[in-house]
């Protein structure tokens, strides 16, 4: 790997930018080449962000000798080819979030990753923030007891600029509040906490045929039950709450976008007065991403450590969304009027 790591973005939309801004400020890695479909879109883009390279073709960029790492900001379908791709060429990855659409190309995806032995992460970026290791902190000092019930929500109005192939609000949304349930439980219970736990779930469908709006109920097997919700054509809007034997927390800023200040807990023991915790960071989570994958790659690891999501974790949070998309019932499949 050259001295300075050197990104090959693929795909040029708003989460690119974001994360392009992000390595100008982390300011110890560079873009390289960025590949997208219209170049108009590509010349402002090198032209905003100061990439020398810049290519229609994304099989170029991957394949590019001064590429390092891979960005795969493409829509959910078309992630795990890329990433089989990028493995093929033995390119380190970072893909945005959800790792797929199904189990099946999952699978495929990571696969690939283990063959080529090259380092993998997805792309859920709030992970790596202080504020998701101060949640975990929270726990483990026992304030609240023991872990029974996890609530959590994401709502946003983006439906109309997903792809339909993205397959809708929960790879678009609901991986949020998903994986950082998923962590809680894994952190809480042990990894083998998702080994065996049963899931219902209703919904609607939105104007592209995908569900728009879920929410769902699962129920582990050491009793611990817990809830989401997701919503892609209304508000912008989150939530998540962990209740334990002995008090509650909840997160009463968004935490799937901390910032620098501004990220807030509320702690309170049952019937006593709440304590309001603010957890101050560097930056946001974007910086916080790009910081810890150039730490990653200059220690020579071939995936990120916990909080963040390791491959086997990306696997377990898909098997969660895939679960869940089949568990829905719809108001046409009940005879309810819409």
């Amino acid at each position: 790997m050259s001295q300075t790591i050197k990104w090959g973005f693929l795909g040029t939309s708003f989460i690119s930018g974001v994360m392009a801004d992000a390595i100008h400020k982390e300011g110890n890695t560079r873009i390289h080449a960025v590949a997208g479909r219209s170049q108009s879109t590509l010349k402002q883009f090198a032209l905003d962000h100061e990439v020398a390279s810049t290519t229609t073709d994304f099989d170029a960029v991957i394949n590019d000798n001064n590429v390092d790492i891979v960005y795969i900001a493409l829509p959910n379908h078309l992630h795990h080819e890329y990433i089989i791709k990028a493995a093929n060429a033995g390119k380190a990855i970072l893909c945005e979030k959800s790792l797929s659409v199904d189990m099946g190309k999952t699978a495929e995806a990571l696969a690939a990753v283990g063959k080529h032995n090259v380092f993998f992460m997805e792309g859920l970026m709030y992970l790596h923030h202080p504020f998701t290791s101060k949640i975990l902190n929270m726990l483990d000092s026992g304030i609240i007891g023991e872990v029974r019930s996890i609530q959590g929500h994401y709502c946003a109005s983006i439906a109309q600029f997903v792809n339909p192939e993205s397959k809708g609000a929960l790879y678009n949304l609901g991986c949020y509040p998903a994986s950082l349930l998923h962590l809680i439980m894994q952190h809480c219970f042990g990894e083998k906490s998702f080994d065996n736990y049963t899931i219902t779930a209703s919904g609607r469908r939105g104007a592209d045929g995908n569900v728009c709006e879920s929410a769902a109920t699962l129920q582990f097997e050491n009793g611990v039950v817990c809830q989401l919700h997701t919503a892609e054509d209304y508000g912008l809007h989150s939530g998540f709450t962990i209740l334990g034997t002995e008090g509650c927390i909840q997160l009463t800023s968004n935490p799937w976008l901390p910032e620098a200040t501004g990220n807030q807990i509320i702690i309170q023991k049952y019937e006593q007065q709440v304590e309001t915790v603010e957890v101050e960071a560097d930056g946001d989570a974007f910086l916080y991403q790009v910081r810890k994958t150039r730490e990653y790659l200059e220690a020579g690891f071939k995936h990120a450590q916990r909080p963040a999501a390791q491959p086997k974790d990306s696997y377990q949070v898909m098997e969660l969304l895939t679960r869940w998309e089949q568990a829905i019932t719809l108001p046409e499949e009940t005879g309810q009027k819409l």
